[in-house]
């Protein structure tokens, strides 16, 4: 998934980052709401973990936003305040979960992975298709009750092909979904993730090239 962090405490942003980095999102920083605006105007994030007391524009300011444009991204708001007044204003400005900091890395993911599944059309939690059972949770990939360790990338791809449900995914849909916005898009990075993939996953091939359209598993 793509993901937003929006925090100005940039140790706490690095690590909330990492952590998401590590269960295979792509993770894009924002450190104050006017860069978090500008982001989400210019890239499809399926969650933005926003941190609602933000210097120069308030977090709540960029929810209001947010919501106002449309914006199919799920928005989870962290904050200091634990007051239920407090969760109950955030919710009410259109967040759709709340986390009072300190929080629980474990915890934050789940509910990233969670609102991520709610931004797109409805999915089981575990992923299967072809032989191949993909479990976001956990991490973990099994083709034909064989397990398959898979780099992050490598996840995050085959992730969105199993979701595609066999329709066709394109190398920038795959860009934009598993890599950040540093991401060139004229490294090849997406058709050597496919080609690790199809090596680890072994035969029979299961991920086809639709020629000028991109990649499926039918």
């Amino acid at each position: 998934m793509r993901v937003l962090v929006v925090e100005d405490e940039r140790l706490l942003a690095d690590a909330i980052a990492e952590w998401l980095r590590d269960e295979a999102h792509a993770v894009d920083l924002a450190h104050d709401g006017a860069s978090a605006l500008e982001r989400a105007g210019v890239n499809d994030y399926d969650v933005v973990v926003l941190d609602r007391d933000l210097p120069a524009v308030h977090g709540d300011d960029v929810c209001r936003e947010l919501v106002a444009a449309g914006a199919a991204a799920r928005v989870l708001m962290l904050t200091a305040a634990a007051e239920v007044t407090d969760r109950v204003a955030g919710l009410g400005l259109g967040a759709d979960d709340y986390l009072t900091k300190p929080f629980a890395f474990p915890e934050l993911a789940a509910r990233v992975l969670a609102l991520g599944r709610r931004s797109r059309p409805a999915a089981p939690p575990v992923l299967r298709r072809a032989g191949i059972t993909l479990d976001p949770a956990r991490r973990e990939v099994f083709r034909d009750g064989r397990y398959v360790p898979l780099a992050r990338k490598e996840f995050a791809v085959l992730a969105e092909l199993l979701r595609a449900d066999g329709a066709v995914v394109s190398a920038e849909q795959l860009l934009e979904k598993a890599w950040d916005e540093h991401a060139d898009p004229f490294t090849g990075a997406v058709r050597l993730a496919v080609l690790k993939l199809r090596r680890k996953l072994a035969d029979p091939p299961v991920i086809e090239t639709v020629k000028g359209a991109g990649y499926r598993i039918p």
